[in-house]
């Protein structure tokens, strides 16, 4: 590891440590002339072929029941993280968990008899749902569990009820469905004498629509298109590139895909990207991304998905140069590492643009940029609804909504000391490094970025926005406007540089 000591002239006035990982070497300068630029850009635009578009999937972190942290993949299964412990069965969560204990009852052979099931068949709900069931029998119920079947992969999970104390209904509340065709049935014993009789209920399918749920008298949005158009729309863009799939470089690399705006600097020649830092280090296998692609207003393409034809999109690609995070991203494995989940990837202004034919190759003047703040930003004001001041929005490129950019927005709330909240923010795998922005004008789209998605949980909806303000985030973004191009590694997974800020 090659490290180097500058002193910045910063309003942080903080001595920085730049930490280039150079495990592989050095390997050779970046030229600074436009036309080498330009074939690097132009091999990450043709590296990309539809194939390995079709392959990326959404680097979504998620941390279960239990603490541990999770890669969610494109068919919602759960990866260990960092870790091997396999992963709690399904997604939903139950509230409350409670068990109904065994009750004294006869020698009767005929097991419940189950009736009014909600939802019904062909029922549509959205993210978040009551289940409920008559159940009775003369010895008495012994216990009720709802049977929940998952879309397409025919996994199930099942739920202990809860019975009513004033008659013989039987419910659970759960959460953190996703859009699709369910189906659930229900299993329930009695309190007859050994094993009691089960019986079975016929199975029930419905579906599910998170959609545009409202909430907080119509103002809460769970999940929904941005159609607003604006400022955000220009500067947040998808973000696509690899990490490796172990710590040894030389096998393969799995593609990803993220989110990230563009964020107004104080510097020129350069233009910078606010993203996760989990979409520019592996912290994991710890290394930087590679083939690093950003297409600023894909929901605007003339293709009807992502196909990575740059000439289609409204305002072409631009292939970043190096990222940049905090070492304690590095040094730890998610989710001990949340703290620190924000990163910047750097784009030289010049020759850095493949594609669509724009008025300039300088990104943050053709997609335009978004002022980052690093202030205490507004939450749990105590008052409801987009007229509150912490009413805050939060935007990203959903995987399962390609290629349309997505949002919620409602007020925010804290999760532990480390991070923001949005309890019923349904944005999904994809959307991680996305702006969470506080005011936003709807009319034009504009506002400061106050913070970005980060992770959720496996078992309930919502998500995590790292803390920007009284972080080491400035000290980062610093780093970021400042670094010499030439002082960065090029090879395979040292495209980057860290920072220990005070």
């Amino acid at each position: 590891m090659h490290v180097r000591r500058l002193q910045l002239s910063t309003a942080l006035s903080a001595l920085l440590t730049i930490a280039l990982f150079a495990a592989a070497g050095p390997g050779p300068a970046r030229a600074a002339t436009s036309p080498a630029i330009l074939a690097d850009v132009a091999r990450i635009v043709q590296y990309w072929t539809a194939q390995r578009r079709a392959q990326a999937i959404p680097r979504d972190l998620v941390i279960d029941s239990r603490g541990l942290g999770y890669l969610r993949q494109a068919d919602g299964s759960l990866k260990p993280y960092g870790h091997g412990v396999p992963a709690l069965l399904g997604g939903l969560s139950l509230s409350p968990l409670r068990i109904r204990r065994p009750g004294s009852g006869s020698k009767d052979t005929t097991p419940p008899t189950i009736s009014n099931m909600d939802p019904g068949d062909g029922a549509l709900i959205g993210a978040s749902y009551t289940f409920a069931a008559t159940v009775t029998d003369p010895s008495g119920v012994k216990s009720v569990s709802f049977v929940i079947r998952y879309p397409g992969s025919g996994q199930t999970q099942s739920f202990s009820a809860k019975k009513s104390s004033s008659s013989d209904t039987w419910s659970a509340a759960l959460n953190g469905f996703t859009n699709g065709n369910w189906a659930w049935w229900v299993v329930a014993k009695d309190a007859s004498s050994r094993r009691g009789n089960t019986g079975t209920s016929s199975t029930v399918s419905f579906t599910v629509n998170s959609g545009a749920n409202a909430v907080n008298g119509g103002d809460t949005v769970t999940y929904a298109h941005w159609t607003s158009g604006g400022a955000v729309q220009t500067a947040a863009g998808r973000l696509y590139f690899e990490m490796p799939s172990s710590t040894n470089r030389t096998r393969s690399w799995i593609a990803y895909v993220c989110s990230g705006t563009v964020v107004t600097d104080g510097v020129s020649g350069r233009s910078v990207i606010l993203t996760a830092a989990h979409c520019v280090y592996d912290d994991a296998h710890k290394a930087f991304a590679r083939n690093v692609l950003f297409i600023p207003d894909q929901d605007g393409t003339t293709g009807t998905r992502t196909d990575l034809n740059c000439g289609n999109d409204p305002l072409g690609c631009w292939a970043p140069s190096f990222g940049a995070v905090d070492r304690h991203w590095t040094t730890a494995t998610f989710p001990s590492n949340i703290p620190w989940d924000y990163g910047f990837y750097v784009v030289k202004d010049s020759g850095a643009h493949q594609g669509t034919s724009v008025s300039s190759d300088v990104l943050d003047a053709t997609a335009g940029s978004l002022p980052v703040s690093f202030a205490p930003p507004y939450h749990d004001d105590g008052v409801p609804g987009a007229g509150s001041v912490d009413f805050t929005y939060a935007l990203g490129y959903s995987y399962n909504s390609d290629p349309n950019l997505m949002y919620c927005a409602e007020d925010m709330t804290t999760n532990g000391a480390y991070d923001w909240w949005l309890p019923s923010c349904g944005l999904t795998g994809g959307s991680s490094g996305g702006p969470w922005i506080q005011p936003l004008d709807t009319a034009t789209g504009a506002g400061s970025v106050i913070s970005l998605n980060s992770w959720g949980y496996t078992t309930s909806p919502g998500m995590a926005g790292t803390k920007l303000s009284g972080t080491s985030a400035e000290c980062v973004f610093t780093l970021a406007e400042t670094t010499d191009w030439l002082a960065v590694p090029t090879t395979d997974g040292d495209a980057g540089v860290t920072v220990v800020c005070p």
